[in-house]
């Protein structure tokens, strides 16, 4: 890392005759992108010579100085071919990054040429449309109503906090990044990366060779960007790299996660796992790894999680801040009022909130039991307030320190590196507000809150819906069969599309994240229209060709006996059910194929499940029929 290099221009650090002070000192940085995010949480970028950023300074925060065509990026419904102009109004409360390239370098100070990457908002037809929007938006929304809330009301067991003297909210917000590294030729088989993961031979090992270099480098350029990592680690994936003959490291798959400080601005701490994954993505490149961010980059091995952190805090007019979700007395009580609130409404209404957190078929790869991804709508407290638990099965997970009040948040663990991080915290804040409201209205204190969050199935309440279960102190996974949770903590979405249906089945819950057109339907149907074109055409042009692809790969092997014949026998029968049609029956394919064409999304959800799960059955036959083949 080049010490001499700009990284970062902090927000609020300087005005505009500081900033272009500073340009002129790093002429090297010869180019000015605007990054807006896109309701699929793409982000743009652009190459805008520098001068003209200097030149036309106010009017890039006026939304005069650039614009974009809309209908390219993913604004479906709202931005269309016949009005498709959106302007780019830059964000001056939140950091500016420089990203370098290496490959390019500066003719007159000999240093890599940079862009001055800008956080901004999109503009269509005078409404704000972009995702960075809406989470300001509701951010400012939550706000208002809260301090308006808990002014005016007696809070029961909140009585002795100071709420008329609340300047503002504070949201605290965070993820943590989880990524898999590979040498690009490379392939690893499942099983040897099935078995590494069981017998837990990667998690927290020691790191060697190029991956030491490329985090050891990663959290150097991150710190740089002001962004204070607090640890870089390996996760449960992968396997033992191999050494040549020079000592070299070769043959690499692994899974790292990296972690820095939360931010009080969601803004900026959703910016900020953006350009960690540029950052990373780069680094690694250059030491000859190859970076995926995928959820479930292999099936049949551990996916790749984001999880993220949310809590809210007042900070008071005499600068003190105090954590809204923590109770008075810490070993006495799990959460206040308002946190016992906090975490009902996120769960009351998470089925608004799920196709925002995920909304892709590698989302679902990555959602199933046993890999510590979560499938149920269901938090954990801790079996007592004076011992934390950490149950990693849940849904959304209390995160408490007794010694340490202002640490209180919650860990939602379903999001993954590409959920769109600024509409999933939107709705989470949205939902939360929903259940704030209903605790402190209701006059209801945290023991009659907490009996409430802990009912069984069956049992009555005012808030949560009476044949559900929202606490679980147990193993979700192993404590219950698949018939046992859906019963007690609902049937959850296997599809984006029955995600979307389960979404539109609950427009109640759908309320509660649109009220006041905070976030609007608009931008909610363009959303929605956005995933299930991408999931339509993904399993059409992607993941059916890969499915047929596969299939034909399964050959007869020769010097086989009556066992080895047998086993064939079975194969070649699930090769045609999944990939070859016959007089008599169109397979599985095809039939998803046409059911996707013809809108019938209820049959090519089924189609798909089938699909995936006979896939994986036929994956495992064929091994161990060609394991058996000794010649």
């Amino acid at each position: 890392m080049n010490k001499e290099l700009l990284y970062c221009i902090p927000a609020g650090q300087y005005g505009k005759e500081g900033v272009l002070s500073l340009l002129t000192q790093h002429p090297e940085i010869r180019f000015v992108s605007l990054v807006g995010i896109d309701l699929a949480g793409n982000d743009t970028d652009e190459k805008i010579p520098i001068e003209i950023f200097m030149k036309d300074y106010e009017d890039f925060f006026a939304g005069k100085a650039v614009q974009t065509d809309g209908s390219s990026v993913v604004f479906m419904n709202i931005a269309t071919l016949n009005d498709a102009r959106v302007d780019m109004v830059a964000d001056s409360t939140v950091n500016w990054y420089v990203d370098y390239n290496d490959e390019n370098i500066s003719d007159e100070n000999g240093r890599p040429v940079g862009t001055l990457r800008i956080p901004c908002f999109l503009i269509h037809n005078g409404k704000f449309i972009d995702s960075r929007s809406v989470l300001k938006k509701s951010c400012e929304y939550v706000s208002e109503k809260l301090k308006k809330l808990l002014s005016d009301a007696q809070v029961k067991g909140m009585e002795n906090f100071p709420f008329s003297e609340i300047q503002d909210i504070v949201f605290t917000t965070g993820t943590e990044l989880e990524f898999w590294v590979k040498t690009p030729s490379e392939k690893e088989t499942v099983q040897h990366l099935s078995i590494s993961q069981r017998l837990q031979e990667q998690y927290w090992q020691r790191m060697r060779g190029n991956v030491r270099t490329a985090m050891e480098q990663a959290i150097e350029e991150l710190d740089a960007r002001g962004m204070r990592v607090e640890m870089g680690h390996k996760e449960v994936g992968g396997i033992k790299p191999k050494i040549d003959d020079d000592g070299h490291i070769f043959d690499v798959c692994e899974q790292l996660e990296l972690d820095w400080l939360f931010s009080t601005n969601p803004l900026q701490a959703a910016d900020n796992e953006l350009e960690a994954r540029i950052v990373i993505r780069e680094v690694f490149r250059r030491n000859g790894l190859d970076v995926s961010f995928r959820a479930k980059p292999i099936i049949g091995v551990a996916g790749s999680g984001e999880h993220t952190h949310v809590g809210i805090a007042a900070l008071l007019k005499n600068g003190k801040t105090i954590n809204l979700l923590a109770p008075e007395d810490m070993s006495a009580d799990f959460l206040s009022t308002v946190g016992y609130g906090f975490i009902m409404g996120i769960l009351n209404n998470y089925e608004a909130t799920n196709p925002f957190v995920s909304s892709t078929t590698d989302a679902f790869n990555r959602l199933k039991p046993g890999f510590e991804a979560p499938v149920c709508i269901v938090t954990s407290l801790g079996h007592s307030p004076e011992v934390p638990s950490r149950n990693r099965s849940i849904l959304m997970g209390l995160i408490r320190d007794t010694e340490n009040p202002k640490a209180t948040r919650f860990e939602l663990r379903a999001p993954n590196p590409f959920t769109n991080t600024y509409m999933a915290v939107s709705c989470l804040y949205m939902t939360a507000l929903d259940g704030i409201e209903y605790a402190v209205n209701s006059g209801k204190g945290p023991d009659e809150l907490l009996a409430e969050l802990s009912k069984t199935a069956g049992e009555d309440a005012d808030y949560l819906s009476k044949d559900r279960e929202y606490r679980c102190e147990k193993n979700v996974f192993e404590d219950y069969d698949q018939e046992q949770r859906d019963a007690v903590f609902g049937k959850p979405p296997a599809t984006v599309w029955e995600n979307v249906r389960i979404m539109r089945a609950n427009p109640d819950k759908v309320a509660s994240i649109t009220r006041d057109d905070v976030i609007s339907k608009d931008i909610v149907e363009s959303f929605i229209a956005s995933i299930l074109y991408r999931w339509k055409n993904e399993l059409i042009d992607r993941i059916i060709p890969g499915t047929e692809a596969a299939v034909k790969g399964y050959k007869k092997l020769d010097n086989d006996d009556k066992l080895d014949e047998k086993r064939w026998k079975a194969i070649k029968a699930a090769r045609i059910e999944l990939a070859k049609d016959t007089e008599e029956k169109k397979c599985i394919c095809t039939r998803l194929k046409e059911a996707l064409e013809d809108g019938d999304y209820d049959t090519a959800s089924d189609l798909q499940i089938e699909m995936a799960k006979k896939s994986q059955a036929l994956e495992k036959e064929y091994r161990i029929y060609a394991l058996n083949i000794l010649d």
